[in-house]
Order: C-alpha cells, then structure tokens, then sequence
C-alpha cells in the first residue's frame, strides 16, 4: 500500500508539471471511484477547473482547484494499488488508455493525468475548503515530519493502550501516513518490538520510535518510495526503498545489526517482520508471568 513516502513522491513529481494548468475534459471510467457521486457530475466539476500546487496530508494526495469563482480540492487517496501517471503530450494518437484506468484528466498542455487502480479501492472526493478541514482532522492525527510530532505527542497517544504498538502506529488518528512497511522498519530502528502494548513502551524507547519514524520515512522519500508490487511514480518509474529494508520482506535473512535471522509474526492481523535479538517483547504494567512472579527485567525492550 502507498504510505507517506510514496504519496510524497507522486506529489513532488506531479507539482512542477500540473501547477497553473487547466483540465480540459475529464472522464470517470469507473463509477466506484466517486462514489456515492455521480461520476458524471464529478466529470462536469472537473473540467474546466485550474488546478493548484498539489499537497500531501498523511497518504492523501490533495489537487486544488479553482473553477471561476468556486475552490476546492480533489483529495485523492490511493489505497492499496492506485498510481496517478502523468502522460506527456504525444502527437497523432497520443497515449492508449491502459488497463485499469479508472479517472483521466486531460489538461490544457496536451499532457494527461491518468488514475490506475487494479484492486479499484482507491477513491476521489471533491470537497470545499471547510469540508476538506473537517475531512481531513476527523481522520489524521500529527505529520511525522513536522514539529507536532514530538515524544511527548506520541507518549500521550500510547498512554493507557493495551493494543500493540504497530497497530496504534498503524491507526492513522495517532500520526497520518505510516503504513505496515514503515511501522515495521521504523519499530526495528528504535529496538521495540511491535506486539509490545501501547502502554508499556518506555519513555526511552517512545524517544527513540519518534527519531525512527522520521529517518525512515526520510529515507522512503528520498528512494522516491518502495516499489514492491503496484506503486510507480508519477512518470511511471519505481522507487528503490525496497533495497534499503532492515526487516520488511526478509523473513529468513539476517537482520543488518545483528544478523539473527529475521521472522515474520501476525500482529493486529498485520504480516510483521522482526529481530527477536533487536527487538523484545515488553510486558504490559501491572502484568505478571504464569507463575505470579514480576515480569523479568531482561524481557524489557532496553532503554
């Protein structure tokens, strides 16, 4: 699935080449992307409108669009294998609609912007200026890369969660745009490991999560995302993240710090890889072993 990085990078591609340009005609081919809209009144609203800076809210892609006197935004999400390609102008018979398109955009340059969907779980909303805010705050908590997320944010997020750290760090209300890779790499970064519950991850170790967080998502933007299966870039090129993985995808292999082997575990009905030498389990506050004795302190993730 698409997460932060990868959204990322289609926003810095698609920015210099749709800025300021105008959607001449606009066709939704499959009527699930808008739904409950009708497409062909989505259609309508499209054309005609000039689009704006695009921008990024957690894995959103957000369009803006002025039409006359009207703004809004098109806030696209590209769910599990949505890619949105921007196709240069060609002459002649310009370029065949591929399979799997769901939306396309043409644009006053002659370019076009195509929206590929295999599993068709990607969806596009057309919403105001006060409805994309409230859209938008009912559904995402703080951006990781920007100050609001800090160790305090993250501590009061986990404080009293008995759920496993991934999955809060999955739950798009605690910070917008991490998905199942980076959760698992930024957990291995930081020595926690994911089934640890939310409240009993030390105050070191939520330090050390925040710092991995950042690196790795800096990282997926910088390889301009991971290309495992369905994600491209906005000119249809792969990231390279998927090379530069610790854990993610190595079940079997040795971990890079270590090299215990890696293993693959479920965790909130997530595939997760993990160290078992890097990263242990810590046991919630207040639990107690089997046989009614303290929890050991060598089961603590470290500090």
């Amino acid at each position: 699935m698409p997460e932060l990085p990868e959204v990322e990078t289609v926003r810095r591609g698609l920015a210099p080449l749709v800025t300021g340009r105008r959607v001449v005609d606009a066709a939704i081919l499959d009527a699930r992307l808008v739904a409950p809209h009708n497409p062909a009144t989505v259609a309508r609203d499209l054309t005609g409108a000039v689009l704006g800076a695009p921008g990024r809210r957690g894995k959103y892609l957000l369009l803006p669009l002025r039409h006359g006197a009207r703004a809004g935004t098109l806030l696209v999400h590209l769910r599990m294998t949505g890619n949105l390609l921007h196709r240069p102008a060609r002459p002649a018979d310009g370029h065949p609609v591929a399979p799997h398109t769901r939306a396309v955009l043409q644009l006053d340059d002659g370019a076009r912007l195509d929206f590929l969907d295999v599993r068709r779980f990607g969806t596009w909303i057309l919403l105001g200026d006060a409805d994309l805010a409230a859209h938008l705050d009912a559904r995402l908590g703080p951006e990781p890369l920007d100050d609001a997320f800090r160790p305090a944010t993250l501590r009061r997020a986990l404080t009293g969660r008995r759920a496993p750290v991934k999955a809060l760090l999955l739950d798009q209300r605690v910070v917008a745009g991490v998905g199942n890779i980076y959760a698992d790499e930024a957990l291995h970064r930081a020595r926690v490991h994911p089934s640890t519950p939310g409240d009993a991850v030390s105050p070191a170790a939520v330090r050390r999560l925040v710092e991995a967080v950042r690196e790795v998502l800096a990282l997926g933007i910088e390889a301009q995302g991971a290309s495992i299966r369905d994600y491209r870039t906005s000119d249809g090129g792969h990231g390279s993240m998927q090379e530069r993985f610790a854990v993610f995808g190595r079940t079997g292999e040795p971990c890079p710090t270590c090299g215990r082997e890696v293993v693959k575990l479920r965790v909130a009905g997530r595939g997760t890889h993990v160290c078992p030498s890097c990263q242990r389990r810590r046991a919630a506050r207040g639990s107690r072993p089997a046989g009614g004795m303290p929890a050991l302190r060598r089961a603590f993730d470290p500090l």
